[in-house]
């Protein structure tokens, strides 16, 4: 056994680069965990002016000098952001409380309609059994009750952080898309001269990440727009709170769009009944749903991100797992990344002797 281990490890750690790559990116999972809380605004500093690097060098390719093009994408960046916080998230929060307080007559027509089913079906479904469901489903908007006290009771907390967010993020946005290249020069001195492995790394995971996560942004944007509008015209309640679940729901793939759908069903049903109106919002959230699926999807990721199915469900119950909702938003970049170091991964037989073509870390 000590003969095999000492040649794993020969073969997949003989390479003083592999090695290194390794220790980073060890290091930086141990920072995520230990230091991830203290350290969010920064990460979300990061993440943001990623997203938003592409419109600086579109706007750079238009001949707009770095510096005004950073303020125009910055401006624009806290437009959308003063519009969510002020329009979306009071009018999605409204129709939550709205919903919530309407909790207990819609359990009361649910529970109406389930002791119906032991008449008609009684050796499928017992009233026991319709008394536990309901119980149940009591139980658990009781602990919902009890949530929502203690965030209240916790909301200065929550204000002085949420207030932190607004000035810090902001800031670092602005800084990073300014000198984002500086900083990255300055990681990169720290690295070795001779760096193939890395350098392939980063070639393929620079574009598809940037691909992968700008066109998310814009399909959660798109996907929770269209909804919007076309609720909104169809006249189901909560079409802000629907909408913002509906496009938040393409971050996780497959899933999301499946676990979307019951919510939307309930509140058309409990509103409509089995009427023409519910089957033509049904309908609408369809062809949203597969025209999402079949149109904005290739437009905007195209062959940016090469994985298996399974590979992304894996990816997305892993990382949602450990990491909440910025597990699921990076589940794919991060399962991306786990391909591409994989894919770089010298063996002991292996010898890497040029560097790939056009390959070149941040300068």
């Amino acid at each position: 056994m000590r003969k095999i281990f000492s040649k794993w490890i020969e073969r997949y750690f003989s390479d003083e680069e592999a090695l290194l790559l390794f220790l980073l990116l060890a290091g930086a999972l141990v920072v995520i965990i230990t230091l991830g809380q203290t350290l969010a605004p920064v990460f979300a500093g990061i993440i943001l002016a990623f997203l938003m690097q592409g419109g600086v060098e579109r706007l750079y390719d238009w001949k707009i000098p770095h510096t005004p093009a950073v303020i125009l994408v910055f401006l624009a960046f806290i437009g959308f952001l003063m519009a969510f916080l002020f329009i979306v998230m009071p009018l999605a929060w409204q129709q939550a409380v709205n919903l919530f307080n309407e909790l207990p007559r819609i359990m009361a027509e649910v529970q109406t309609v389930l002791l119906l089913l032991p008449e008609k079906f009684p050796g499928v479904i017992s009233a026991e059994q319709v008394r536990d469901l309901t119980n149940l489903a009591g139980s658990e908007l009781s602990k919902m009750s009890q949530w929502l006290v203690t965030f209240s009771l916790n909301s200065i907390t929550n204000i002085i952080a949420l207030l932190i967010y607004l000035v810090l993020v902001p800031i670092l946005v602005f800084f990073f898309l300014k000198d984002g290249k500086s900083i990255a020069r300055w990681w990169v001195g720290f690295l070795p001269e001779k760096r193939v492995m890395m350098t392939q790394v980063w070639v393929e995971m620079d574009q598809q990440i940037a691909n992968y996560i700008r066109g998310k942004a814009i399909e959660i944007v798109i996907v929770g727009s269209v909804t919007y509008v076309t609720f909104l015209l169809l006249g189901i309640n909560y079409a802000a709170l629907l909408a913002l679940l509906v496009g938040l729901s393409v971050l996780i793939p497959y899933i999301g769009a499946a676990l979307v759908t019951l919510p939307v069903a309930l509140i058309a049903f409990f509103q409509w009944g089995w009427s023409g109106d519910f089957m033509y919002l049904m309908l609408a959230y369809a062809i949203i749903q597969a025209l999402d699926g079949n149109v904005l999807v290739p437009l905007l990721f195209s062959e940016a991100v090469n994985l298996h199915p399974v590979s992304i469900i894996v990816a997305v119950l892993l990382f949602g797992g450990l990491w909440g909702f910025w597990g699921l938003f990076f589940a794919i970049p991060l399962a991306t990344l786990l391909k591409a170091v994989m894919n770089a991964w010298p063996r002991a037989h292996q010898v890497i002797t040029e560097e790939p073509p056009n390959a070149e870390l941040p300068q």
